[in-house]
């Protein structure tokens, strides 16, 4: 009987630290289970963020091979002004007085992606423009310049690491010209010349961060046989010159859905010089414009996402504040699920939204 109540005692006393082992090594595994969601849960909260961020910034964007996207954008710009009004007499200045203007800009924008390769991907913006002049009250609805866009990334991508991409664009003149009209009784909605530009843009996603930068180049073609009268005389050429811009910003996550997104914007317009048919030649001041933007981007379904913006002028030459909101709209699997297998040149962690 000693011998049985022995062996007894020694089984229960085993029994209690094998139940601890195995409860412990199931600890292990529900911790090593939370740990691997955990870090899902991490890649899906970067790809979404990146996702809702390229949504908003569209030249950091790329599409995958064969898929594309639709967008639409609305743009409200104000520019107040004042106008000296003035008579002179025998070489006297009378009736000296300021007039406030101001002009309103409306944009209606869409806008299509499509991607050739992984690594390449071509669009094309068409513009329809309303414009309103507060002082000589003038208004205009018309195309504007329709521009064409490609977006090339040279080097596949590695999550975690910088992503570069080089862009493209070539701008029509489509647009109502600013020097083929009648300057007292007509407005412009184009730019009224050619312009083929490029740049480079940076990001890198720093989770819940994404930081953001891109610099460009334009150079705008001269335009001949003008026939333009302006005062008593004849405008018969102009030569724009080129421009130079960057920025630079980041967003946040505020959600899995939902990104803030803080950039700024500077850019130089070279003086523009003006002919005539008379042998003479005048020169449009070269302009610095800077610019503030915040935006609010919002996944509302899995192709869809919705912008909205706010910028500030910073400089004299800038407007004074515009209003945004686009939609863009993404059909077919490669917007919302992230494709990984795909290693070639322009790989994206989300497949190349």
């Amino acid at each position: 009987m000693n011998r049985w109540f022995a062996r007894g005692v020694i089984l229960v006393s085993m029994a209690g630290p094998l139940s601890g082992m195995a409860l412990a090594d199931e600890g292990s595994v529900d911790q090593a289970r939370e740990a691997l969601a955990k870090q899902e849960g991490d890649k899906d909260a970067s790809r979404q963020l990146e996702e809702v961020f390229q949504a908003a910034e569209k030249n950091y964007s790329l599409q995958k091979k064969g898929s594309h996207y639709l967008l639409y954008s609305f743009d409200y710009t104000y520019t107040a002004d004042q106008r000296l009004d003035l008579a002179i007499t025998n070489g006297s200045v009378r009736n000296l007085d300021i007039v406030p203007s101001a002009t309103h800009y409306f944009t209606n924008a869409f806008s299509y992606d499509f991607g050739l390769l992984d690594n390449l991907t071509v669009g094309t913006r068409i513009p329809l423009v309303v414009k309103y002049d507060t002082q000589d009250e003038l208004s205009v609805y018309d195309f504007g310049d329709i521009s064409f866009t490609g977006r090339w990334q040279p080097f596949a991508y590695v999550p975690g690491k910088m992503s570069t991409t080089l862009f493209g664009t070539l701008t029509s003149k489509t647009g109502v010209s600013p020097y083929e009209i009648d300057i007292n009784e007509q407005l412009s909605t184009g730019s009224g010349y050619y312009s083929v530009g490029g740049g480079a843009s940076l990001s890198k996603v720093l989770d819940p961060v994404v930081i953001f930068g891109s610099v460009s180049a334009t150079y705008n073609l001269p335009v001949k046989g003008l026939q333009q009268v302006r005062g008593a005389r004849l405008l018969t050429e102009v030569d724009p010159g080129f421009g130079l811009s960057g920025s630079a910003g980041f967003a946040y996550s505020l959600s899995y859905d939902i990104s803030l997104s803080i950039s700024a914007q500077l850019s130089y317009t070279d003086e523009t010089l003006l002919s005539f048919s008379n042998g003479d030649q005048a020169v449009a001041q070269d302009q610095m414009t800077g610019f503030l933007s915040l935006s609010l981007g919002t996944r509302v379904s899995d192709t869809t996402i919705v912008n909205t913006s706010l910028g500030i002028g910073l400089t004299e030459d800038a407007p004074d504040f515009s209003l945004g909101v686009s939609l863009v709209w993404c059909p077919g699997p490669a917007c919302a699920e992230p494709d990984h297998s795909s290693q070639g040149p322009g790989a994206r962690e989300r497949g190349n939204r």
